[in-house]
């Protein structure tokens, strides 16, 4: 059963050893991440984020005890547990599932999992183009017509990382 929970992330290998050490190794975690590049000073920089913040996902099949859940709610590097767990089992799955879906070969999520539309202003978030604004102006298989400031350009999908403002 999954569960989902916040984390003080500068003790998260602390916790990941409490939860081995208690359930057992066949815990299973699952943060979904995004790599963001800017350059800066004509360099770039890569950063991965993680797209849930503080909050991380975690499977194990004792987690459908209140107890375990009460044994493990003093770990640290735990903040605490989300109520509601058990029954959005299914949601919780097809979202992982979805992440899961849209990760390149280094686990980070592709520009495809978040929905595009038209009527929305996009920044970058990587590229040359870093924080520039731009609009959608048509949707083709792996490429995008955008405009930019003036000038319209066609861009493909997969090599920028952009979000709605």
């Amino acid at each position: 059963m999954w569960t989902i929970f916040k984390i003080d992330k500068k003790k998260i290998k602390f916790l990941k050893e409490d939860f081995k050490k208690l359930l057992g190794e066949d815990v299973t975690f699952y943060t979904p991440k995004i790599l963001v590049e800017k350059y800066k000073n004509d360099k770039l920089f890569s950063k991965e984020y993680s797209l849930l913040g503080d909050y991380i996902f975690c499977f194990h099949a004792k987690f459908n005890s209140i107890s375990t859940l009460n044994i493990l709610k003093f770990s640290r590097g735990l903040k605490y547990f989300l109520n509601g767990s058990i029954s959005s089992q299914n949601e919780i799955k097809n979202f992982i599932s979805r992440c899961k879906n849209f990760e390149d070969q280094n686990g980070n999520l592709m520009p495809e999992f978040f929905n595009i539309k038209f009527d929305t202003k996009y920044i970058f978030k990587s590229g040359p183009m870093t924080e520039r604004l731009f609009s959608i102006i048509e949707i083709q298989k792996h490429k995008l017509k955008i405009i930019l400031g003036g000038l319209k350009t066609t861009i493909n999908k997969k090599d920028y990382l952009f979000y709605p403002v």
